[in-house]
């Protein structure tokens, strides 16, 4: 598989403290890679090492196959766009005067594109409204149209969603959607609003106390998140057997004698056929997890 950003052991200090603790990470290029953590656990560190914000302590990282070693680093941050904390927009400007100012200074040679860019970003109809007359959503569209201004393979959105209402949410969400699959733009979003990333991600990174405790596709993480039977029996191998009779799907879970029933069951006629073969029925549960529980029970405590 092909990544267009990979990090090792990545660590950052502040003093004491450790934004970054040995971060390891891999985002698949072509994706929408959910960056999942409480406030606090390190998304916008490592957002602001990538970009060149800031200097990692140690560790390394690979930005589009180039390593941050190698001076050629500034080349490939060049097919990077990212909107970091919230929009770098001039409130007294005009949408289209924001991007002749970004136009400027990344050293783009015309502004011919910039209808086109307006037109993606759904500000087209904007004329000469200031910034500062926008609601918060069409601010958050235009500082990811401003990300885009150089034509990125990569685009990182820190919290692109917090504080908008119900439209504006939607808004951002559809455009993201939009420039992942048409433009072909991976895209790393660092959010802790966990129902609506779930609506976009392809890929997950699930962050804590500076360090990845699990990356997974969003294919592995709905199944881990269907809806089941937990059922647990005094013999595994008997409950196996008489549920591959059945042709059921189902999984061993990691407790003793458990197992995730995801077809649909009667639970009457496998309790005559486990009784047949001598087995109990202990308990038998609905199960079904969201991502904010697949969280919280990687890392314990309650998501903020």
């Amino acid at each position: 598989m092909e990544y267009i950003l990979q990090t090792k052991e990545l660590t950052k200090y502040y003093g004491e403290f450790r934004g970054l603790d040995g971060l390891t990470l891999n985002v698949p290029k072509g994706s929408i890679y959910g960056f999942v953590g409480r406030n606090g656990a390190g998304k916008t560190t490592l957002i602001r090492v990538i970009t060149g914000l800031q200097f990692p302590t140690s560790g390394e990282f690979t930005l589009c196959k180039i390593k941050n070693s190698d001076p050629k680093i500034t080349e490939a941050r060049r097919r990077m766009g990212a909107v970091v904390e919230s929009p770098a927009i001039y409130l007294d400007m005009s949408a289209r005067e924001n991007l002749v100012l970004q136009y400027d200074v990344i050293g783009l040679p015309s502004y011919d594109s910039i209808p086109e860019l307006l037109e993606l970003v759904g500000l087209a109809d904007t004329g000469k409204k200031k910034a500062k007359d926008f609601s918060l959503g069409m601010r958050q569209r235009l500082g990811i149209a401003i990300a885009l201004a150089g034509s990125p393979d990569f685009l990182v959105l820190d919290e692109p969603i917090n504080g908008l209402d119900p439209q504006g949410i939607i808004e951002v969400r559809e455009l993201i959607l939009k420039l992942n699959k048409e433009k072909n733009i991976t895209i790393l979003i660092s959010s802790h609003i966990l129902d609506e990333l779930a609506k976009l991600a392809t890929d997950y990174g699930f962050i804590d106390k500076g360090r990845i405790v699990k990356e997974i596709s969003a294919k592995e993480l709905e199944k881990s998140c269907r809806k089941s039977k937990r059922v647990t029996v005094s013999d595994i191998s008997v409950l196996t057997a008489v549920l591959d009779g059945m042709g059921l799907d189902y999984e061993i879970a990691g407790e003793k004698n458990t197992a995730d029933i995801y077809s649909d069951i009667d639970v009457t006629s496998l309790v005559e056929l486990l009784s047949k073969n001598g087995v109990k029925l202990l308990t038998c549960n609905d199960r079904e997890e969201s991502l904010e529980s697949f969280y919280i029970n990687l890392v314990g405590g309650e998501e903020s």
